[in-house]
């Protein structure tokens, strides 16, 4: 069987699926060009991360696929419902990137806390001439330590983002409708290992009480955080968004941010990828990344081999 890694694929992926029998394709293919690659080429099997739409219309185009293989946790770039009434496969990786994401929410975090993001803009231009003035404006710094962190959204992600805000000494409170409760536990260099259970709360307690608010939700039909949910927060939250363009109004955390509401954001994703607007990155107070959160050479190698031992189990 042949497969169009569209979107790419770690080399132990790659290998373990070659050595299984199956050839693996790592070209990468435009969006509209895709059905005719795959269809003079073939292709059995396409996998995709987030780059690649794989919707009705490419579904319908290309009788060949018998699997569409999602390289992350989201599948929102893929039409599941209906690739699952063709008879095809549809699988992802919830497990792989975990604590990929949840290292980069702390990675904005830490620099909307103590202002890297603005330091790091401003060091290289002023630095030299404007340091005691660069001093005194990034001096009021906060801890996370014993600051409460909300987390909208306690699946994988949600999980690992708690095992990290326990470590640190932060409160944690989860909201997430389809979770009523998750066992954290937090394994140490000398294999002692401590669990602590954490029970999902009403969305609005975790709005009102949370001094940081992180997203790992995804894509709903409305906005998980509009101009409501900003309203009921503390005054100057910082809200971090990792999950999905479209989980946060964009428009409305800019209100929040001019109000002082929101005293700073962290966004690996956009509403409008891969042009984000202007507005939100130019703001001095947003720490930004270009939707990186699974992109760690130990994530993708997770994800690579993740799919093969799927794509296996399945197919062969």
């Amino acid at each position: 069987m042949r497969i169009l890694a569209n979107d790419g694929i770690s080399e132990s992926g790659k290998q373990h699926l070659e050595e299984n029998g199956f050839e693996v394709i790592t070209v990468k293919v435009a969006q509209n060009q895709l059905v005719n690659y795959i269809n003079q080429n073939n292709i059995d099997i396409l996998l995709v991360r987030s780059a690649t739409k794989v919707d009705k219309d490419i579904i319908d185009a290309c009788p060949s696929l018998k699997l569409i293989g999602r390289g992350g946790v989201g599948v929102d770039n893929i039409d599941v419902e209906y690739a699952k009434s063709k008879n095809i496969h549809v699988i992802n990786t919830p497990a792989s990137s975990a604590n990929s994401v949840a290292e980069l929410v702390f990675a904005h975090l830490f620099s909307g806390a103590r202002f890297l993001h603005d330091s790091n803009r401003n060091m290289p231009l002023e630095g030299d001439t404007q340091f005691s003035q660069l001093k005194k404006l990034y001096s009021n710094g906060t801890e996370l330590r014993g600051k409460t962190l909300g987390i909208i959204g306690f699946g994988r992600v949600g999980q690992a983002v708690a095992r990290i805000a326990i470590g640190l000494g932060m409160n944690v409170i989860a909201y997430d409708p389809n979770v009523k409760e998750a066992e954290i536990e937090l394994s140490f260099f000398d294999d002692r290992k401590v669990s602590f259970l954490i029970k999902t709360i009403e969305k609005e307690t975790v709005l009102e009480q949370s001094d940081f608010i992180t997203v790992n939700s995804p894509v709903q039909e409305m906005y998980v955080i509009d101009a409501e949910e900003f309203d009921m927060m503390k005054e100057g939250v910082g809200v971090i968004n990792s999950a999905r363009g479209g989980v946060i109004s964009e428009e409305a955390l800019l209100e929040a941010l001019e109000s002082g509401k929101v005293s700073f954001a962290g966004l690996d994703v956009f509403e409008n990828e891969p042009t984000p607007s202007i507005r939100l990155l130019m703001h001095p107070n947003v720490s930004l990344t270009p939707h990186i959160g699974a992109s760690t050479v130990e994530a993708q190698g997770k994800i690579g081999t993740e799919l093969a031992e799927q794509i296996i189990k399945l197919l062969k």
